[in-house]
């Protein structure tokens, strides 16, 4: 655990917060502040079928891309992840959070935009995301591989332990289970439906996101007009914990910017390198599009969700001392609200949070070991080692699963924002040509190789 934490500290103390922020401020500029201005365009997009192409391919839609993207979203960063933001970095971490998600969309977009620019051609569909753009773009063949090792390590071992770990945990709370025997049937659940593919895993993730994300957000907007007399004070309280004196003397607004960054990063994605590999998939007639739904991901996520948790916490008087953390203290605050019944609420909830986010981390690192062998039997192997971190994260300790996967998505952060602020001009010269076809008149802009000829040999599917 100390070199762990010592990693830990070196990443996201004196260089993932700055380089994020960084990223995040020249992109909305470049971008001409793009997640704000096209908001009604994004919502317009997802409504977008998959092309049909040949009848042999089966091709993903926008709609179904999106889902496999938000199921790996949401999960246990929108209810544990902050709750421990708040109970470590106090309130003001969710002003932060707001932070990275308002400016972080740009980057979403650049990276998904990348990701359909570069993909190529698989067996029977598209497959693309940081590595192929690394390998393609930038022409450097090891940067891919490094970042195909990272992603698989990061969503298929250490991300699914904290799913996993954090499920447990709400399960015991509620209902008393070991952790052992919830463990043994999310492994089984697991194993089942990834060895069915990716077209199974989409089915399933547009099925469970809806009808998880509504219940979930439904519910909480009851708590916040229930006590919408107390939301101007909460409000107040999150941005004076964010910027307060008193929070600055003691070192406070550092460790809620630490805890509001690094937190709303696991939840939402924006600049990690994730979303593009799904992204990639999606069958448009633009690589702009497939970015602009991507960024609507992140304010789902982000702006609503995770601030729906937020809210419950805040309005309930749960204690922010430290004594409860994670999860339990999402359980602590809806019990507060509504009852016993909150803490079982926040266990079902969780399920399906948690399960949509194993399946999407999945595939990412599915994707991504496609990417470094074709060899089935490597394939099946990862599958059931997958299986076997989600038993792992079962039993392990709340910090080692946290602690662990803060190491290895800063190293994959790192890794994508280096590669995506090379070659962001590339989606910016993209956003150009579907404005200009927009303004020309054109309802459906089409993107052809040939319109961005300096990379042209470059690009397989356009």
């Amino acid at each position: 655990m100390g070199i762990i934490n010592l990693i830990n500290d070196l990443l996201w103390t004196y260089i993932l917060v700055a380089l994020l922020l960084g990223c995040a401020v020249w992109f909305t500029l470049r971008t001409r502040f793009i997640q704000f201005r096209m908001i009604k365009e994004m919502v317009r997009l997802l409504g977008d079928s998959g092309g049909k192409g040949d009848a042999k391919e089966k091709h993903i839609s926008s709609f179904q891309a999106f889902a496999i993207s938000i199921a790996s979203r949401v999960g246990t960063g929108n209810l544990a992840g902050v709750a421990t933001a708040i109970a470590v970095g106090g309130p003001g971490a969710v002003f932060w959070m707001w932070v990275i998600a308002l400016l972080g969309a740009s980057s979403s977009f650049v990276e998904s935009t990348l990701a359909q620019l570069y993909k190529i051609k698989g067996k029977d569909s598209f497959i693309g995301g940081p590595a192929y753009y690394m390998r393609k773009g930038l022409k450097q063949p090891w940067m891919g591989a490094l970042f195909a090792v990272l992603i698989t390590i990061t969503f298929g071992f250490a991300f699914n332990s904290v799913q996993s770990n954090t499920l447990c945990a709400a399960f015991e709370g509620a209902f008393g289970f070991d952790h052992a025997v919830v463990g043994g049937i999310i492994t089984a659940l697991t194993l089942t439906i990834i060895f069915g593919g990716v077209q199974r895993i989409a089915k399933v993730s547009s099925i469970i996101v809806p009808i998880m994300a509504l219940g979930y957000i439904a519910l909480a907007l009851i708590i916040v007009l229930l006590n919408i007399k107390e939301l101007p004070g909460v409000l107040a309280l999150i941005v004076g914990h964010a910027f307060g004196w008193e929070q600055a003397l003691g070192g406070g607004v550092g460790m809620a910017l630490m805890q509001g960054i690094k937190r709303g990063l696991f939840s939402n994605e924006a600049g990690m390198g994730s979303a593009p590999n799904v992204a990639a998939t999606a069958h448009v007639s633009h690589p702009v599009k497939q970015g602009l739904i991507q960024t609507l991901g992140v304010f789902t996520d982000t702006l609503i969700i995770c601030t729906c948790t937020a809210f419950i916490i805040l309005f309930s008087g749960a204690p922010l001392d430290g004594s409860t953390n994670g999860v339990q203290l999402t359980q602590h605050a809806l019990t507060n609200e509504i009852g016993p019944s909150g803490a079982i609420f926040v266990a079902v909830a969780l399920f399906f949070f948690a399960f949509s986010s194993i399946l999407g981390n999945y595939y990412y690192g599915e994707a991504n070991v496609r990417y470094l062998t074709h060899r089935k039997w490597v394939l099946n192997i990862y599958r059931i080692l997958v299986g076997g971190m989600v038993m792992f994260g079962a039993v392990a300790t709340f910090d080692l699963a946290w602690s662990l996967a803060d190491v290895t998505m800063g190293l994959m952060v790192l890794c994508n924002l280096i590669a995506i602020s090379l070659l962001g001009k590339y989606a910016f010269r993209l956003l150009e040509d579907y404005r200009a076809q927009k303004s020309a008149g054109i309802k459906d802009p089409v993107f052809t190789k040939n319109r961005l000829k300096e990379v042209e040999k470059d690009i397989e599917c356009w």
